[in-house]
């Protein structure tokens, strides 16, 4: 789907586990296709979910960065970079979505600053114009992640209030 110029409401995709799980194999078949990682980086919070899950499927090492925004339309912030251990390495960096790119091109910067050999980009979910290396689906929808619908509030595990208008 190509996305259009007009800002008008997006749909919801509710991903479920089971689709969450297909999503992740084909995203590790398509990178074992054309690249063999020695270490999968995930971007936490969202990219450690797939990125545990593709480099258990391809048996190789796994390690994480923490990237956030304060508030949502800000920039990105690195809170955590990569280990020094990618150097010289094969790196997968992979994220949950990708839109306007600049979570990934942060964290692009911080791994290519230690000199892996090289390194690679990966994502679940492409949304916008930005082009990760490898991607599983594309869509333009707002994504509600299994483990993000419900959090808790009050000790009770609720619906995300800023999702429940959505579903």
């Amino acid at each position: 789907m190509r996305r259009t110029s007009s800002p008008g409401p997006r749909g919801v995709l509710e991903v479920d586990w089971p689709f969450f799980g297909e999503l992740c194999r084909a995203l590790a078949l398509r990178v074992a296709r054309e690249y063999e990682p020695e270490i999968v980086l995930g971007v936490a919070k969202a990219g450690v979910i797939p990125g545990v899950v593709i480099a258990s499927i391809l048996q190789c090492e796994f390690s994480s960065m923490a990237v956030t925004r304060r508030q949502a339309g800000e920039q990105p912030v690195l809170v955590s970079g990569p280990p020094s251990t990618i150097g010289g390495r094969r790196v997968l960096l992979v994220d949950e979505t990708c839109d306007t790119g600049s979570t990934m091109r942060l964290a692009l910067n911080e791994v290519r600053a230690l000199r892996p050999a090289e390194v690679r980009t990966a994502v679940s979910f492409k949304t916008g114009e930005y082009a990760p290396d490898f991607h599983a689906f594309e869509t333009e929808n707002f994504i509600i992640l299994p483990w993000d619908r419900e959090i808790v509030q009050d000790g009770e595990i609720i619906t995300r209030p800023d999702y429940a208008s959505r579903l």
